[in-house]
């Protein structure tokens, strides 16, 4: 046991040698490998990041336990034809739409109702276009877990008094306030003042989409503004986690039983929760996985076929040296081996080099963009692995090769 653990050593330590004794050739060999693990690497935790970063905003968005009854709710690939459908069979959500559901989801911790519009705002000269003006009701901060940064959320007789009062987004208090504190100031939504009460902590952007370019009203005073015609979306929050799904049944069986639907009849409204929106988001990264990282898995085998022509080159040039430890006893298995380990380690300190590589390049993207980009045991172990294992296959033609090699004919070409 001891003399093969020896000799296993003593290949290491010819394989460090040859692999020190030629520093620029080893260099440009490590650079196929280097760069391949550093694409593998950094496209799977920029996909990671990405998946993380999306789960994250819509939760800071939608917040947590939260779903949505709404008219039409676009659901996957949905065919023009189901569109139409959809738009013909689903009725319009009413005010008694909403109070039916506050009635009979015994389960549902808030239950409220939402209906938006986009606008161009002027205020003092300056225009804030398209910003997002959205009717709610008053527990619409709950809800959504909204964290209000300065002054109030709306209050319930706010909302039965239909009052000219609003809570902003930052990029409307960045735009038209800079530098003042804008409680208590009016801002003009469609011709009207109304009073501002609060200012929502920022949420940043989504794929360079603002959202923070919004404000609320009572949504009796978004039905003076914008016609009290148009449909209500339900918001529902359940109390935890584990009754979340009971909660979203029993308000989709509650809205059923409202709009008198039979057991067979497809649902006249829609209904999205968080969950089926980190569904979907796992499953767009999922594809983007499944077509990125194969091609970045080419850049490795380009690697090894580096990695394989190198050793070639050092075959043919140490015929000598493998001659003479042939004819000083060591067996085909023994030179076998000594190449095997020599390439395997190459790619080995490659696959170290591309994860530092990577985690700069990652520290990078994740210093300047909002992407929480980072580089998991899962993938320190894949890139020494993989590298590792190519450095074996691809090291196995030149190593059988040189363990070919006739002693005689060896010495000779000295």
């Amino acid at each position: 046991m001891r003399t093969v653990y020896s000799f296993y050593l003593d290949a290491a330590k010819i394989a460090l040698q040859s692999i020190f004794a030629h520093k620029l050739r080893a260099f440009l060999t490590l650079i196929g490998i280097i760069i391949g693990v550093a694409s593998v690497v950094v496209v799977g935790a920029s996909i990671e990041g990405l998946n993380n970063y999306m789960v994250e905003t819509i939760s800071r968005v939608l917040g947590t336990n939260h779903f949505m009854i709404a008219r039409i709710v676009h659901v996957g690939n949905m065919t023009e034809e189901e569109w139409e459908k959809m738009i013909k069979r689903n009725k319009r959500l009413e005010w008694d739409d909403l109070d039916w559901l506050i009635n009979k989801c015994a389960s549902c911790r808030e239950v409220g109702a939402e209906s938006s519009t986009r606008v161009d705002l002027k205020h003092d000269g300056q225009e804030l276009f398209g910003t997002q003006i959205a009717g709610v009701t008053a527990n619409f901060a709950e809800i959504e877990d909204k964290t209000i940064l300065e002054g109030r959320f709306l209050m319930d007789h706010e909302i039965e008094r239909a009052s000219m009062v609003c809570v902003i987004g930052m990029d409307v208090r960045e735009k038209f306030f800079p530098g003042l504190d804008p409680i208590g100031r009016t801002l003009n939504i469609k011709g009207l003042p109304m009073t501002i009460v609060g200012i929502e902590e920022k949420r940043g952007s989504m794929f360079g989409q603002s959202l923070d370019n919004h404000a609320y009203i009572p949504l009796t005073t978004y039905g003076r503004l914008f016609g009290r015609r148009q449909s209500l979306n339900l918001h529902g929050k359940a109390h935890s986690r584990e009754t979340f799904q009971p909660t979203i049944e029993e308000a989709r069986i509650a809205m059923r039983n409202k709009h008198k639907l039979k057991g067979n009849e497809d649902d006249d409204f829609g209904v999205r929760n968080t969950e089926q929106a980190n569904n979907q988001i796992d499953q767009i990264t999922g594809a983007i996985t499944m077509a990125v990282i194969p091609i970045t898995l080419i850049s490795l085998v380009v690697g090894g076929i580096v990695v394989m022509n190198i050793m070639l080159v050092s075959v043919t040039e140490r015929t000598f040296e493998i001659g003479l430890r042939k004819a000083v006893g060591a067996k085909r298995k023994h030179i076998l081996v000594q190449f095997l380990i020599e390439s395997s380690v190459l790619c080995s300190i490659g696959g170290v080099l591309g994860l530092l590589l990577a985690a700069g390049v990652s520290s990078i993207v994740r210093s300047t963009t909002p992407v929480p980009m980072s580089i998991t045991l899962a993938y320190v172990v894949l890139s020494v692995g993989v590298s590792s294992i190519i450095g074996m296959l691809f090291g196995i033609y030149p190593a059988v090769k040189a363990a070919k090699l006739d002693p005689i004919v060896a010495l000779t070409k000295n």
